[in-house]
């Protein structure tokens, strides 16, 4: 337990440093060069790749095999799109360059299929392909969209921010970390005994209420990034942002329960594999993009 506890801390110190200079690079290439998300684009093109096979390793569980070379592909084309949408000339060309990346990984799935010369699993190997490609790729489509999205109406309208991709990644771990300590004081009703043993409801409520003020603190922190959250948007932003990031933990437990291993992979000590570390703000993305929007 004490070893698990110091590799987190250690792995999870470097990884927070490592992701703090990528999105200060993110903000400065922007401020400089007017072009945003680029260092978010580089951290999703070395992710994507490497959590999307371990996506593909828990769907061997169900005897759904992806080539998930292909789905990691896919994966950073998609990120690739999200930053293209920033560009006027390619945003009137971005619906169709999106379905066919899509279209195409199905396609270029079925072609590995047929150079083997099988026929039989060719629709779980296909679909496989696209599902693992959409899961992670897919949710981080929206994180980098997100991040360079642009409103027609700049003083009112939301514009796309390091500060506001900050803030998802801090209230989504802030509640992990709320829920984590909480649940240890004063956790005594489990959440969901089958699936999570160690969550319960005490500690889900101290989560949200973590991530509430995180998002509060962050309005506060940034008012001029974050100028469409006012203070009750902020709060409500941090409790459903968080809400839906302890829903990716609970989906990612029931994809690993099915698959019956205990961590997604191993490459990070402490942590388990990648997929563990990504999968809640990853799923969060698609929450915050709607209520930046709608706010």
């Amino acid at each position: 337990m004490q070893q698990s506890l110091r590799q987190r801390l250690s792995y999870g110190s470097i990884m927070l440093a490592v992701l703090l200079a990528l999105l200060y690079f993110d903000y400065w290439v922007e401020r400089n060069s007017h072009i945003a998300g680029v260092g978010l684009l580089v951290l999703m093109i070395v992710l994507l790749p490497l959590a999307t096979a371990e996506v593909g390793h828990l769907f061997v569980a169900e005897q759904v095999r992806p080539y998930r070379f292909l789905a990691g592909l896919g994966s950073g084309l998609l990120a690739i799109h999200a930053f293209m949408t920033q560009f006027p000339w390619f945003q009137h060309i971005a619906a169709s360059t999106l379905a066919f990346i899509i279209v195409f990984t199905m396609i270029l799935a079925a072609i590995r299929r047929a150079l083997g010369r099988k026929t039989e699993e060719a629709i779980t190997h296909m679909a496989g392909t696209v599902l693992a490609m959409l899961y992670l790729g897919g949710l981080a489509w929206f994180l980098i969209a997100l991040r360079v999205k642009h409103s027609a109406d700049r003083l009112h309208g939301f514009q796309g921010s390091t500060q506001a991709v900050v803030m998802i990644l801090l209230v989504v771990k802030l509640t992990d970390i709320g829920a984590y300590f909480g649940g240890r004081t004063f956790g005594r009703h489990k959440l969901i005994p089958w699936l999570s043993p160690s969550k319960t409801w005490e500690g889900l409520f101290c989560g949200l209420a973590a991530a509430s003020l995180v998002g509060l603190a962050c309005s506060l922190i940034w008012p001029v990034a974050l100028s469409t959250l006012t203070w009750p948007k902020a709060l409500l932003f941090g409790i459903l942002i968080g809400g839906v990031g302890q829903a990716g933990d609970l989906l990612e437990s029931l994809m690993k329960r099915d698959a019956q291993v205990k961590d997604s992979g191993s490459l990070i000590p402490g942590f388990g594999g990648l997929l563990d570390v990504i999968d809640s703000p990853l799923l969060a993305a698609p929450a915050a993009y709607l209520l930046f929007s709608l706010f």
